[in-house]
């Protein structure tokens, strides 16, 4: 395959699964006859790139989880000089570009691969490094974890509305207690210690 072809390539994967996300979001019981339909491809072009509706999501819960890895990278790079802005846009970006809202509906259909569980180890690593430098650098208080941070933002995507536009801002609203709860020093000590690895399970 010659350079242009792979762009182009990766261009309609790309389309594909914007379409996926933005039907499924609306209907996840939707066909991928549908999927295609909102992608401009044939339906038998997509199932040759995804043989079923599940491996179609798990492309959507693998890319997510590599998007919010991305912003996680790109904010550690900015904690050294600006650690609490760097946290900040972490956050925000994550919770605007929407990643991993669909899959926290349809995952538990699914048993995830062993890439997948990859990436999520990877994800983890990553919030955790970030975490460690904004604490280091005393923005972030000290008594939160990776695992309190994925909480967090299953307790954002619960925030549902019928107008895009406003669940979009409550979320907005939402995710600003929580930074302001998750500024160093903390207004008081939290009880108890973060969740433990499967301890809360797959919701």
């Amino acid at each position: 395959m010659t350079g242009r072809r792979r762009a182009e390539s990766v261009r309609n994967d790309e389309r594909v699964l914007r379409a996926a996300r933005d039907v499924l979001t609306a209907a996840p019981a939707a066909s991928m006859a549908e999927i295609a339909a909102r992608a401009g491809v044939g339906v038998g072009t997509l199932y040759r790139r995804y043989p079923s509706k599940d491996a179609l999501v798990a492309a959507i819960w693998l890319d997510s989880i590599r998007g919010l890895d991305a912003e996680a990278g790109v904010a550690l790079d900015r904690a050294r000089m600006y650690p609490w802005g760097a946290f900040v846009g972490f956050m925000t970006a994550s919770v605007a570009s929407g990643a991993g809202a669909l899959v926290a509906t349809l995952a538990g259909t699914l048993t995830p691969t062993e890439e997948l569980v990859a990436a999520e180890q990877r994800l983890r690593a990553a919030v955790g490094e970030l975490l460690e430098c904004t604490q280091a650098a005393g923005a972030v208080r000290p008594d939160i974890t990776a695992a309190d941070v994925g909480v967090l933002f299953e307790q954002l995507r619960a925030v549902r509305a019928d107008d895009a536009r406003r669940e979009a801002t409550l979320r907005r609203r939402y995710l600003e207690l929580f930074l302001q709860a998750l500024r160093a020093p903390g207004a008081a000590p939290l009880p108890g210690p973060p969740p433990a690895a499967g301890e809360l399970g797959r919701r």
